[in-house]
């Protein structure tokens, strides 16, 4: 793998998001050229936050615009494109269904236009979803399980999908798609998410809220995991035309309730407080779960993190990274005329005041910070 990504040029959409992080972290240590096409500027992302940045080319676009595609992969000379750039929150999507579609549908089909002009791309991956299969009896799911999505968001991801096949069959284009599991890990700062929100609310301690009923099932897969099954599908498609337009699940092979993963992280975190089961959560599916015999057996990729590894990680993550956001916050506060600390303090939100559990490795059975930190 080394030989084959040093030097390349990758372009990733999505660089700013969890998966998009870490897989620019990665493709660096590996020597790749890395081009990221950014809409919004989100200086907490892994990608920004550090020194990472400084080794990435930054185009500031939007995945909708065919013309800066274009341009982007012809002047920066791309091999390989990663297209990770959607809008991934059920709730949104829900809310404002016309920004989900123009954003991963769209936004599917430019990409793959502009790839389709350029003489040398050479291998494409293309981030599909769990989601995109909708909802199925028999689980769990196969890549040969028909794709029916019918709220937005799992309409746009099946979209999505659909769209990378034809281009592949249809123009014999090095196009892989990959449906991943639910992803978690350091970085990911959409705290209505299960895994970032539950952490946070254990640090401040607070009670956990669950939005669902807590029952729901699904695979959930460490985003360090993911990265590797990403960039072992990239160097394939490049090689093995067997790989032009399949599609690949993306998992550990196994699945846990909501309820589960909440009592997980509280058990990791030393936290005896139970969690607020709201039951509002609505469009979405009960049991999402995937079969990974197809990707383990075409590839050598296998996952390394179980989940309670993987959340040790991404506990460890957040720690870190919340206390400098509290210790920042009070430094700010400290800079300020008396009377506007407390403004300050309701503009940064709760991380600002209140007790917090103050996380030590020893305290959590984790690894050290440093070694999940960029």
């Amino acid at each position: 793998m080394e030989r084959f990504w040093n030097g390349r040029v990758a372009l990733v959409t999505g660089g700013t998001g969890l998966l998009g992080g870490w897989l620019v972290k990665k493709l660096i240590e590996e020597g790749s050229d890395v081009v990221c096409l950014v809409r919004d500027w989100v200086p907490d992302s892994i990608m920004l936050a550090g020194e990472m940045g400084r080794f990435v080319r930054i185009v500031r676009g939007d995945i909708t615009d065919q013309s800066c595609l274009e341009r982007t992969i012809g002047e920066y000379e791309v091999r390989s494109v990663f297209h990770l750039a959607a809008q991934t929150i059920v709730g949104v999507a829900n809310r404002n269904p016309i920004s989900t579609f123009e954003s991963n549908i769209k936004g599917t089909w430019s990409v793959l236009e502009a790839c389709r002009r350029s003489p040398l791309v050479d291998s494409i991956v293309v981030a599909s979803s769990d989601k995109a299969y909708g909802d199925h009896d028999d689980l769990p799911y196969r890549e040969s399980t028909p794709l029916q999505g019918r709220h937005p968001y799992d309409v746009s991801k099946s979209c999505a999908d659909l769209i990378s096949q034809s281009y592949a069959h249809t123009y014999k284009m090095p196009i892989s798609i990959t449906r991943c599991a639910n992803l978690y890990g350091g970085g990911d700062l959409n705290w209505n998410r299960l895994i970032p929100g539950t952490i946070r609310s254990i640090y401040q301690n607070e009670a956990p809220i669950i939005r669902s009923d807590g029952k729901m099932r699904r695979s959930y897969m460490y985003v360090e995991d993911a990265v590797s099954a990403y960039m072992e599908i990239g160097e394939r498609v490049a090689h093995d035309e067997t790989f032009w337009g399949e599609s690949f699940n993306v998992s550990d092979g196994t699945f846990a309730d909501v309820l589960q993963v909440v009592q997980t992280i509280s058990h990791l975190m030393q936290s005896d407080m139970s969690p607020k089961i709201q039951n509002l959560a609505s469009n979405e599916i009960k049991d999402q779960f995937l079969d990974n015999t197809k990707i383990c057996s075409k590839t050598k990729w296998t996952h390394k993190y179980s989940l309670a590894d993987g959340l040790s990680e991404t506990i460890g993550w957040y720690a870190k990274h919340l206390s400098e956001r509290n210790c920042q916050s009070r430094a700010l506060v400290g800079t300020l005329p008396a009377e506007s600390h407390k403004n300050v303090v309701d503009s940064t939100g709760s991380l600002t005041h209140g007790t917090h559990r103050e996380l030590s490795p020893s305290q959590t059975g984790l690894v050290e910070f440093g070694s999940v930190s960029v």
